[in-house]
């Protein structure tokens, strides 16, 4: 099941993961949404080379998870879980 919440009127894609009984959000909509970069892949390019240990553990921090992408199409998207 997947779904897109609103924050202050900008969307944020979401799924609902059945089996783990947990929501997952995208973090690029998430980053989008809080720093209202214009770009934000380069934002979190430049977060980061910055943070040697946020980028160290980023995989594991943020994991793939199945979305339907800003083009229309279902492709694995790096996503934070929250309960």
């Amino acid at each position: 099941m997947g779904n897109i919440k609103l924050f202050e009127s900008k969307q944020i894609r979401s799924v609902w993961s059945e089996t783990e009984q947990k929501w997952y959000f995208s973090v690029q909509d998430v980053v989008e949404v809080l720093t209202d970069s214009s770009d934000v892949k380069q934002y979190i390019k430049k977060m980061l080379r910055r943070d040697e240990q946020l980028k160290t553990n980023w995989g594991t921090i943020c994991t793939l998870v199945d979305m339907i992408a800003s083009d229309g199409k279902r492709r694995k998207i790096q996503s934070k879980v929250y309960c």
